[in-house]
């Protein structure tokens, strides 16, 4: 029977993946594996430990094997139906923070894991959020996070999730919202990086949207005046090269004070659009 640094030696993965891995399937913190390395590992925890190392090893995502991801200070349930939540999003769910009027209305098309939703209702209670998804799977692991992360008796009362592609998911006679953000799919499709890492295995409607990426964000920009109060904002994340092409498509539809907003790396991220008041 191996012991905890053997299963940790043997795995042919990086310490820290490996090291999370056994965390998961001892249900032990890391402080604990470390002092207790060499004890005996349970035949099935050793077991599982083996059948995870090996799909990490042949590219299955870390989030996926774990279940769950952090963001912005969240613990979010994943699964291979939807994109894993990552850092360069923070800036999205930032920006909305600020941005948002107290007590405003806001929409979250394309919610997926329901990562900018939860993560904005959290820092800001007051919010009256509504996210969108086409995939009922999407909605139900998205649905599963708020309800682990937010407070019951929030005063923006409980996130409202909405089945449908883009602006077809909302009623004809939905009210304005003051802020409306979304990280919509904008890898061109055929881009290389599709077939590399851990995208191989994201849904692929999730990442790609047309033979330059903004498939996606056109129809989110050219929608986006009709469902916007007046000075209510856009925020929509982009590839790093895509900023002053989606800044164009919020000016022809009408969109004013646009800005794009740079990550945590000092890339292009974030554009901004503003409904204009009048």
């Amino acid at each position: 029977m191996s012991d905890w640094d053997a299963l940790l030696a043997a795995s042919g993965l990086p310490r820290l993946e490996a090291r999370a891995l056994l965390e998961h399937v001892s249900a032990r913190s890391r402080s604990w594996l470390i002092a207790h390395g060499d004890e005996a590992a349970p035949a099935e925890a050793a077991a599982r430990f083996a059948e995870l190392a090996r799909r990490r090893r042949e590219g299955e995502p870390l989030a996926y094997l774990l279940g769950f991801r952090e963001f912005h200070g969240l613990r979010l349930r994943v699964s291979p139906a939807v994109l894993i939540p990552r850092a360069d999003t923070e800036l999205l769910v930032d920006l909305a923070i600020r941005l948002a009027p107290d007590g405003a209305r806001m929409l979250d098309l394309g919610t997926g894991s329901g990562a900018i939703a939860v993560a904005a209702a959290a820092a800001r209670p007051d919010l009256r959020i509504v996210a969108t998804d086409l995939s009922q799977a999407a909605l139900a692991v998205a649905a599963g996070n708020a309800e682990a992360c937010l407070d019951a008796g929030r005063p923006g009362g409980p996130l409202r999730w909405l089945k449908g592609s883009w602006w077809a998911a909302l009623a004809p006679d939905e009210p304005p919202f003051e802020l409306i953000v979304s990280n919509p799919p904008y890898i061109a499709e055929g881009d290389p990086h599709l077939a590399r890492g851990d995208l191989r295995h994201e849904p692929a409607r999730a990442l790609a949207s047309g033979s330059d990426g903004l498939d996606a964000i056109r129809e989110i920009a050219a929608g986006a005046r009709t469902r916007l109060a007046p000075g209510g904002w856009l925020l929509v994340e982009h590839g790093f090269d895509q900023g002053p092409a989606v800044r164009a498509l919020f000016e022809s539809a009408g969109l004013r004070q646009t800005a794009t907003h740079r990550d945590a790396e000092g890339r292009d991220r974030v554009t901004a659009g503003r409904c204009p008041f009048v």
